[in-house]
């Protein structure tokens, strides 16, 4: 797998664009300068470059040596500071208690055994009080097949994430469908369930 993200993320393009994603752009009410957030699988950096426009401190993490030196260089075009570090999210540590805010937009190259080990590795790293903002496609997305994986189990539901996160306090959970451009990887109608929640 490591060596399908690197080539893709080899091109001189951004394969998911420089914008943010729009659902984490919709909960900027949220965020607040200063505080510290993880950008889980941040590929080229653009969640993590907007995170960092906005005032917080930003670790952004990635497997793909390529992705992680296109963040850097999205950073310094933008004028920002984000620790970009190249990490595995199922080895990289990601702390207790160390974190205001967890940003996981299209992570679902985990399978069912290490998605919930990863979820669990995120609520762990969460401050009490702290939010996580998830973004990922559900099943029908493969009617649409304009991104994100092609096996089912990767993918989720409302319910499975309400199940999931059942001790947080869930501030938005939605299933819709709606038009998304983000590169070309991502662009096209597409099937997506988002989630904000809060660590008790």
């Amino acid at each position: 797998m490591k060596e399908y993200w690197e080539e893709h993320y080899s091109a001189d393009a951004y394969i998911f664009g420089t914008e943010p994603n729009l659902f984490l752009a919709s909960q900027q009410h949220l965020l607040q300068a200063g505080q510290h957030a993880l950008a889980v699988a941040d590929g080229e950096g653009r969640n993590g470059v907007w995170l960092a426009k906005q005032g917080l401190h930003v670790t952004s993490i990635d497997f793909s040596e390529n992705a992680v030196a296109k963040a850097r260089k999205l950073a310094a075009e933008a004028g920002v500071t984000l620790d970009v570090e190249v990490g595995d999210v199922f080895t990289w540590d990601m702390g207790e208690n160390r974190f205001d805010l967890i940003v996981a937009i299209f992570i679902q190259f985990a399978s069912p055994q290490q998605r919930g080990q990863l979820f669990q590795h995120i609520k762990r790293a969460l401050k009490p009080g702290g939010y996580l903002i998830l973004q990922g496609y559900t099943p029908k997305q493969l009617e649409y097949k304009t991104g994100g994986p092609s096996a089912v189990e990767n993918l989720y539901t409302a319910r499975m994430l309400r199940e999931y996160f059942s001790d947080m306090e869930i501030l938005h959970l939605r299933e819709h469908e709606d038009f998304i451009a983000e590169g070309t990887k991502h662009y096209g109608m597409s099937a997506l369930v988002d989630l904000t929640a809060r660590k008790l």
